[in-house]
């Protein structure tokens, strides 16, 4: 096995991947939760505590922590996503002891304090705010709330400025208590870094309560064909057309990735080709695929002038049907074979890629793949699974959202 793994008597799991061409180390503390597993009260929190955990607690102050990490020539961060939670730091191997003892310091004995959480509301609602204002951003939730309106998937990891800005202490602490524990955590690490010292330095820092794994409600949604419009004055018509997608064990999601790459995964895809290099209707135009738990989505975006949407729709919709009835040609399908290929060997030379993918595959339940399984992987895709898959995923209910000038009334015809 190319990593090593030990779970604690009291759940949590460290994992790790040698890579001994490397001085330095890639650790995250990750935590199953995310805007998913939130009520309706809750929403943003998941996002809203991780910006809290660098705050200060009983022995540092929000300064000491970067300070600390800036003498250490370290790099810090976090994200949160739908699904989780990681906070994470790219240090030398030499200070793998002060990384963990400084992350695992703040991820179990953050303060929380009103004043700071007051401070970070109004941080977080500007965030929101820049959203908002990024109408190329803001299309990607608002087609998440038009494929998933009933389900969680559908909600922003941001929150809702009505929920937002009423966290407080009490509730901040309550969700933290009910969702990080040992059962949910685990440390991923990549790099120079000696797996049973590192498990020895979890044991001793990382005293997060002990309790069992996430607590999440699995299920998969119903989806029917929706449009949402939101009507905003701005120079581009910003468009997300797309299905529901792969869970991410499935099986089928490598051929989901080579569909994913020819269809608009890059500057050689039929809709880049098509739309942007043959009629020049947009600069940006692309397409990606989310895996989780349980279900998926599958996502073309586009930014066009207002008068020209309607006609970069239809034109999705045409090379979609042109993928789903033929399939993909020979070349296609080698290149897309090539192109991920590459990705994925580049993309392991990082020490914090290989962190994440340990991490990330943990908390979700994904198997973790050697370098050599992903690319075997890779090379037993058919043009006819391609084909299959296009035809599963392509041939139900489709969502639409747009933001620009426009009414709902004058663009409810484009789902006919």
């Amino acid at each position: 096995m190319f990593y090593d793994k030990t779970v604690l008597p009291n759940g949590m799991a460290v994992i790790t991947e040698r890579m001994d061409t490397v001085r330095s180390v890639a650790i995250g503390i990750w935590v199953a939760v995310g805007s998913r597993d939130e009520d309706f009260a809750d929403a943003g929190m998941s996002h809203f505590l991780e910006h809290m955990m660098f705050k200060g607690t009983p022995t540092r102050s929000a300064a000491d922590i970067s300070q600390e990490f800036d003498r250490l020539g370290a790099e810090l961060n976090a994200f949160t996503s739908k699904e989780y939670t990681c906070y994470y730091a790219r240090v030398l191997d030499q200070h793998v002891p002060t990384a963990i003892e400084i992350l695992s310091d703040m991820v179990v004995s953050s303060t929380l304090e009103p004043d700071a959480i007051v401070s970070e509301r109004g941080v977080v609602l500007e965030e929101i705010a820049r959203t908002e204002d990024a109408p190329d951003d803001r299309v990607h939730e608002l087609f998440a709330q038009t494929l998933w309106p009933e389900h969680p998937l559908g909600r922003p990891v941001l929150g809702q400025r009505s929920t937002v800005g009423a966290f407080d202490r009490n509730q901040s602490m309550a969700f933290k208590t009910g969702h990080y524990s040992t059962g949910s955590t685990v440390v991923a690490a990549a790099g120079d870094v000696d797996h049973k010292a590192l498990v020895e330095l979890v044991k001793q820092h990382l005293t997060l309560p002990e309790g069992e794994g996430s607590r999440r409600v699995h299920a998969e949604p119903e989806t029917e064909s929706r449009l949402e419009v939101l009507r905003k004055d701005t120079e581009q018509a910003h468009i997300c057309w797309g299905v529901q997608g792969l869970e991410a064990c499935s099986d089928d999601r490598f051929a989901l990735s080579v569909l994913d790459s020819t269809l608009g995964g890059g500057m050689s895809s039929r809709l880049f080709q098509e739309i942007r290099e043959k009629k020049g209707l947009a600069y940006a135009v692309y397409s990606y695929h989310s895996l989780y738990q349980d279900t998926g989505g599958y996502t073309v975006y586009a930014g066009t002038r207002p008068g020209n949407m309607e006609e970069v729709v239809r034109l999705v919709q045409a090379e979609v049907e042109k993928v789903k009835q033929d399939g993909i040609t020979a070349e296609e399908l080698d290149r897309a074979k090539e192109s991920m290929k590459g990705s994925l060997v580049l993309g392991l030379e990082s020490t914090r890629n290989r962190m994440t993918r340990l991490g990330k595959a943990h908390v979700t339940g994904a198997p973790i793949l050697s370098l050599d399984e992903l690319v075997e992987r890779v090379e037993a895709v058919t043009g006819d699974q391609v084909t299959e898959l296009a035809r599963q995923l392509f041939g139900g209910a489709q969502a639409l959202a747009i933001i620009g000038p426009f009414d709902v009334a004058h663009v409810e015809h484009l789902l006919d």
